[in-house]
């Protein structure tokens, strides 16, 4: 095909996923009618049937999400995806940081705090939903636990799309499903909500590891441990932050519902900001679009060429390379185990560590005081981790952040053995700990496995990181909630495995070049 061709080709693509936006959005604005329609009884929709422009709302996000799919997809897939294996991107391994770099951090911060302030709504909604569908807080914690369910599928499901059709299209249809899943809000009974709180997980969980995979082929080598790690932590904060502000601000004028709804503004604002996240440079020259990769790598002092990769590393960096068989195993299992663990932590001992210690006779007061401070602590803690993790060393950074954990979990396990203790060293090494690992713990593993994987292989790292909150959720619902040295002590056991298992199995990635990850073909 000429180029007047390929033009042709891409501006049809570009109009399919334009249409397709527009289809999405058109789609929401047909539920917002009856949302309005319960302005005079506080917002609330239960019980009312659904209209016809409800009706066609639906079916007209689900032809928009088609549509920009479509567009997002490039031809020829499976012959690009061979020819993937022959291009090296040559990374600026001393390259200084330009305006490019510090842009593409911000903008993937912005997208991040959009991705994260859904999930993290989920806390604020279920007062709402209790008093307004009449039903037990067991029974409406099916809404976050398919949630988080969504969010396993999701995080591994983009992954996989991210490693065949490119890290910008994945997000940018994350994107546009953020949008269509906004009709949640608008949902008149608990079972639509499930079912559109499980799409909305599945929008939201794959932003993550798939940004951490986009990052860590575009920044310098000697910049990318402490960008990764200081743009997933930021944008962590800030999407609890947001939620946090919006329930405040919004919830008592238009109720609980106007959570999911926000998805519409803010899922457009992340298409927008589509514009200024490049492409992948292998992905684009696989699609024989070799001149715009060289001038998106020009902008990040890199170069970008097709040749045969790179040789294996030397000795002295073996250590950075790709691991096989049982090694691969070991070090994908270590890393998912550890996400497991956080997940325990922060769904489920710490949600559930102020009700046990407000019933062991603490004042809610101090429970009110654990949960400001976890707030606080969040910060700092994540400039401390980005420092240790760049300056010092990733896996070493990983195993104290673990370490930490278990020495907050054992100060648990102390405190619901003694009488009158002092909760407020424990959950302060417990919430430190666990802020290390979840800032720490998906751009490890995106610096640990080879470029045609990373993806999926992030991606099903941070689904393990939801799997402890779907398991502390089903306690929830069947009202089976531990006690608190019990929940200390069964979590404690996997996290001190995991720890053993990253000493053993982990790798130093701190200044290595990623291409040599690709040198083995076995993995």
């Amino acid at each position: 095909m000429n180029a007047s061709g390929r033009i042709a080709w891409a501006d049809r693509r570009l109009w399919a996923f334009v249409l397709g936006v527009a289809a999405v959005t058109v789609g929401v604005v047909l539920h917002l009618p009856m949302f309005w329609m319960g302005r005079s009884m506080g917002f609330r929709m239960a019980g009312m049937p659904m209209d016809a422009g409800m009706i066609a709302g639906m079916w007209t996000i689900i032809a928009g999400v088609g549509l920009a799919a479509y567009g997002l997809l490039p031809p020829n897939l499976s012959r690009h995806v061979a020819d993937a294996r022959t291009i090296v991107v040559a990374a600026p391994e001393d390259a200084h940081l330009s305006w490019a770099h510090w842009r593409l951090m911000l903008v993937l911060v912005v997208a991040l705090v959009i991705d994260i302030m859904k999930p993290a709504s989920l806390g604020f909604t279920i007062p709402g939903m209790v008093d307004e569908y009449g039903l037990s807080r067991q029974t409406v914690s099916l809404v976050p636990f398919f949630a988080l369910i969504g969010t396993v599928v999701g995080s591994f499901v983009w992954g996989v799309i991210a490693d065949v059709c490119g890290r910008k299209a994945t997000i940018l249809l994350s994107a546009v499903m953020f949008v269509g899943t906004s009709i949640c809000g608008a949902m008149p009974s608990l079972a639509w909500n499930i079912g559109m709180c499980f799409m909305m997980g599945a929008a939201a969980g794959g932003m993550l590891p798939v940004t951490y995979a986009l990052l860590a082929e575009m920044m310098p080598s000697r910049h990318r441990g402490w960008s990764l790690v200081l743009v997933g932590g930021l944008g962590a904060v800030g999407g609890y932050a947001a939620a946090s502000l919006m329930a405040a601000w919004l919830v008592p004028v238009f109720g609980w519902r106007i959570l999911w709804l926000a998805n519409l503004p803010s899922g457009l604002l992340l298409v927008l900001l589509g514009t200024f996240i490049p492409e992948s440079a292998k992905f684009l020259m696989a699609r024989g679009r070799d001149e715009e990769a060289r001038r998106v790598m020009a902008n990040f002092g890199a170069a970008v060429r097709k040749v045969a990769p790179p040789a294996p590393a030397p000795a002295a960096q073996s250590q950075a390379s790709a691991l096989v068989g049982r090694a691969f195993a070991g070090k994908l299992a270590a890393l998912s185990l550890v996400a497991v663990c956080w997940g325990l932590v922060n769904f489920g001992l710490l949600l559930w560590l102020p009700v046990e210690l407000v019933a062991r006779g603490y004042s809610m007061k101090v429970s009110s005081e654990l949960l400001a401070a976890s707030a606080l602590i969040a910060v700092p803690t994540v400039f401390l981790a980005a420092w240790l993790y760049s300056a010092w060393s990733t896996k070493r950074a990983v195993l104290l952040s673990i370490a930490v954990t278990l020495f907050g979990l054992a100060g648990v396990l102390w405190l619901a053995t003694t009488t009158g203790a002092s909760p407020v060293l424990p959950v302060a090494l417990l919430i430190v700990g666990s802020n290390g690992i979840i800032a720490m713990v998906l751009p490890y593993a995106a610096e640990s496995f080879p470029l045609r994987i990373r993806g999926r292989a992030t991606g099903w790292i941070a689904a393990c990181s939801k799997l402890g909150g779907v398991f502390a959720q089903a306690l929830s619902i069947f009202a089976i909630i531990p006690t608190l040295g019990v929940s200390a002590a069964m979590i404690a056991v996997p996290t001190a495995l995991s720890l053993l298992l990253v000493a053993r199995f982990g790798r130093e990635t701190r200044g290595r070049d990623l291409r040599h990850l690709d040198t083995d073909s076995r993995v």
